[in-house]
């Protein structure tokens, strides 16, 4: 990952305002890239982009929606990347069940009004636009889930998600090819359930854990025996780093399709483990119930990634153990509360990931 392959490259992101976003401005900044920010102002208060200083490293920083599609082209006209990062998005499962019409407006149409003005930036090689492991089919089934599985999506987060990869398909066919229109690459990022410091979103295991803990009250869980793939959230953002920079290389196209950025097996664990294993790393008066009232959304009960294409071809594997990332998220947290510089402890993460075996 230290290499000079980013030194200098304009890189247009959207969704830097976010947990997951955050993260990466701050690892392509340490890269040497030059970043420009495209995004709503951050979705949570407190927030990984406020804590962490993500502003200070910016080139550029568009406050817009993915609906503004003469905005957004103008942004990336300005920018000129070499490089796009496609992160926003309504990310949740259940805030989908409540405004449905928004979430596939912004996932869907979003998506495309990314690309349709990404179509106007003659210096773009990459596109990379992150969906979810959500995309697939869930049957419930123990095997893990394939790029090729077929798409699917019970829930409107995950039909969005689905929905997108299609987009992706017709766009880079119809549009991004050198035989029809623009040379540049494109491809998706699937991947699991993230975990890490500066993720304050409403809904969401590890952050309500840390919340509700450090206010000293006990976390109920509403599916505890549910099985994720869970991974820090620097794992799959090593793993878009990786695919960005093969798409483009001399051969790039045959990395122009979807790509899993899943845990080992090992990874994989119940809610209620997660839940448990953060309370005995938390500490004092963390304590863990189960909410058995039943009134609640359907949410997919078993999940899984088979990652092994990613691991072949773009030589990316998981670094971190879940213990390992487990802690890494607690002591983050508990730093934040301390009022630590968090800019700097980021980027000691992103070093220490950097030098894992």
């Amino acid at each position: 990952m230290v290499d000079n392959f980013w030194k200098g490259r304009s890189v247009f992101l959207t969704g830097h305002t976010g947990f997951k976003g955050g993260w990466l401005a701050l690892w392509l900044h340490s890269l040497g890239a030059e970043i420009h920010g495209y995004a709503l102002d951050p979705p949570t208060s407190p927030c990984l982009f406020d804590s962490a200083g993500v502003s200070s490293i910016l080139a550029s920083d568009t406050r817009a929606d993915l609906s503004e599609l003469e905005r957004l082209r103008s942004a990336i006209l300005s920018a000129q990347p070499e490089i796009i990062f496609h992160l926003a998005a309504q990310p949740l499962v259940r805030e989908s069940y409540k405004d449905p019409i928004g979430t596939f407006e912004t996932n869907v149409l979003g998506t495309a009004h990314l690309l349709e003005a990404a179509r106007s930036s003659e210096n773009t090689k990459a596109i990379v636009c992150i969906t979810t492991d959500k995309v697939y089919e869930n049957r419930e089934w123990v095997h893990p889930y394939r790029e090729c599985d077929h798409l699917g999506g019970y829930d409107p987060y995950s039909a969005s998600k689905a929905a997108c990869e299609i987009v992706v398909a017709s766009y880079r066919s119809s549009f991004f090819n050198k035989v029809t229109g623009h040379s540049a690459m494109i491809a998706t990022a699937r991947a699991g359930n993230v975990i890490g410091g500066g993720d304050w979103a409403v809904d969401r295991l590890v952050p309500d854990c840390l919340r509700l803990f450090a206010e000293g009250n006990p976390v109920h869980l509403r599916s505890p025996n549910a099985v994720r793939p869970w991974q820090h959230v620097l794992e799959p953002l090593a793993g878009y780093l990786e695919l960005a920079k093969a798409l483009c290389q001399q051969d790039a196209k045959q990395f122009a399709n979807a790509w899993n950025f899943g845990p080992d097996p090992c990874g994989d664990a119940t809610v209620g483990e997660i839940a448990s294993k953060m309370a005995l790393l938390w500490g004092e008066h963390a304590a863990v119930t189960h909410d058995l009232s039943g009134s609640h959304p359907h949410e997919a009960n078993l999940l899984s990634l088979d990652s092994s294409r990613a691991r072949q071809f773009l030589n990316w594997h998981p670094r971190w153990s879940l213990e390992e990332s487990l802690i890494k998220t607690v002591d983050w947290h508990k730093a934040w509360l301390a009022g630590s510089d968090m800019s700097g402890i980021c980027l000691e993460q992103i070093g220490a990931y950097q030098n894992a075996s």
